[in-house]
């Protein structure tokens, strides 16, 4: 039996296992996308949705064992799927007419894609309210931005194609404020400073992105250290780019990896004492602020919202460890 990994989305890897040497691209994409009809398969082939080692390749290409997959999910290709609602708690931080804030718990992927259909924010979002614009895409109805599945905290939702249009002026041009807190392995030096580089996919692997490559895109971050300890520090980063894996990427390119963010190093400590039980198995970090013009009214709005219990409870056990 022959296996080879393929990364499903930015954040999901599964192994997929075939009988021979060798197995036609287009069969082992409908296997790992069942929902999506033989058209919609060819045409991520097509379109170059769907790489081999990261090259595109046709339909009828031989995959082997060894071979990594690739496949980008972009507006159209799942729209065969319909968004199903889903009784899924939610915390709303804040709603009116046109938006909805919402305090998202780590773990919670916001969108559908590639290998993930259910459990959502959007399906909850759907249950809970109904329609929403979906301006964005079928999939991400009322999706301005967007939070990584480790990450906690807040997100903005339009409930109107308004609402929609006016936010995603203000994120294209920049002008919405977003600070997000972080725990890190490591005391930065400087304590306060900015991070400036290009962010693209890594070569090797594809499941990563790195600030180390030529043709990505420009990423821009700004960090203060709030608290030290022995060993960690807890760190404040304004994004002033949306770049995929942002933060996580700057902070291990300073070298102070988000702790418990195993994509990017975050558990180099674990090997090194069995007491910090407070290890985490997600990336410690939270959007902790947000600050926008209201898309009707124009005033200026700003929330801010503490981060969870296990991000307060590895806090604390880094105060004292090691010991």
């Amino acid at each position: 039996m022959n296996s080879f990994s393929v990364v499903l989305s930015e954040e999901i890897e599964e192994t997929y296992l075939f009988d021979g040497e060798k197995e036609r691209f287009d069969i082992v994409l409908s296997q790992l996308l069942p929902d999506l009809s033989r058209s919609r398969i060819k045409q991520l082939c097509q379109d170059g949705n769907a790489k081999v080692d990261g090259v595109i390749r046709k339909a009828s290409f031989k995959v082997r064992n060894g071979n990594h997959i690739e496949i980008e999910i972009v507006p159209g290709v799942l729209e065969d799927l319909d968004i199903k609602p889903e009784n899924i708690p939610l915390e709303i931080v804040y709603e009116d007419e046109d938006i909805v804030l919402v305090n998202k718990e780590s773990g919670l992927v916001v969108h559908p894609g590639a290998g993930i259909y259910s459990g959502t924010l959007v399906n909850a979002l759907a249950f809970h309210f109904g329609e929403l614009t979906t301006r964005g895409g079928n999939l991400r109805p009322g999706i301005v931005h967007r939070l990584d599945k480790g990450t906690s905290g807040l997100i903005l939702v339009a409930k109107t194609d308004f609402a929609h249009y006016k936010l995603s002026e203000q994120w294209m041009a920049g002008q919405v404020t977003k600070v997000y807190q972080a725990l890190v392995w490591g005391i930065p030096e400087p304590a306060s400073g900015e991070v400036i580089t290009h962010v693209g996919r890594h070569p090797r692997d594809r499941k990563r992105m790195t600030a180390e490559v030529e043709g990505g895109k420009r990423a821009h971050s700004r960090y203060k250290v709030t608290d030290a300890f022995p060993e960690a520090s807890r760190v404040n980063v304004h994004i002033l780019t949306g770049r995929t894996h942002q933060i996580r990427v700057h902070m291990l390119h300073l070298g102070y990896p988000v702790i418990g963010d195993s994509l990017y190093g975050g558990n180099r400590h674990r090997h090194l004492s069995k007491t910090f039980e407070a290890m985490p198995d997600h990336p410690m970090l939270h959007a902790a602020l947000l600050r926008f013009a209201h898309p009707r009214s124009g005033e200026t709005m700003t929330f801010k919202l503490e981060p969870p219990k296990e991000f307060k409870q590895c806090e604390l056990a880094l105060r004292t460890w090691p010991s």
